[in-house]
């Protein structure tokens, strides 16, 4: 299927962009004002949790890191029930900068994770990029974090940090990506 690609270049070091990209435990508003729970082992759990920790909105596992310049992890919405995905960072020191690019793979097809990572990407490289070189997320953007966490409780009940890591522990929800048929095999 036809991966998902996206790059954008910013005028400050790699290290500030690999950090803000992998800090834990921390607000994250390019990712849509998430909090990152991971230990960057290859093997580990990452949960995107709502700041106070009452929702996950993505899990996935880490598959790659070369600090500061690749990692690679899957993605799996928890609101969807889609196969979990494979996401890819990588960050390019250039002249002005870093180039960052995501690339999302492994798609089952136009699934609507597809449909939504499809713009949700410009709109997480440009928040960042924004924000590194000003310090601040753009106002359109906290607003309507804002708004988001407000209509917060519209959210479905699968979603809540004591389903997801149910479902988790129980593999009713998986991380991990399904394997591709071999030759001659069917899907």
């Amino acid at each position: 299927m036809d991966d998902v690609v996206y790059s954008i270049d910013i005028a400050v070091p790699r290290e500030a962009a690999w950090h803000e990209l992998t800090k834990t435990g921390e607000v994250q508003y390019p990712m849509f004002n998430a909090v990152l729970e991971t230990d960057w082992e290859p093997g580990s759990k990452m949960l995107y949790y709502k700041p106070d920790r009452t929702m996950v909105f993505v899990v996935g596992e880490v598959v790659e890191v070369e600090e500061p310049t690749r990692f690679v992890h899957t993605y799996r919405f928890t609101d969807l029930d889609d196969a979990a995905t494979l996401v890819t960072w990588d960050l390019e020191e250039i002249e002005t900068g870093v180039r960052v690019t995501v690339t999302h793979s492994r798609f089952d097809g136009e699934t609507p994770t597809k449909k939504r990572v499809t713009g949700g990407w410009k709109m997480i490289l440009s928040t960042l990029k924004h924000l590194l070189e000003t310090g601040e997320a753009p106002l359109k953007i906290r607003l309507m974090f804002g708004l988001m966490g407000k209509l917060s409780f519209m959210q479905p009940k699968k979603i809540h940090t004591a389903n997801v890591l149910g479902a988790l522990e129980s593999n009713e929800l998986s991380t991990r990506i399904p394997e591709a048929p071999r030759d001659g095999e069917t899907p």
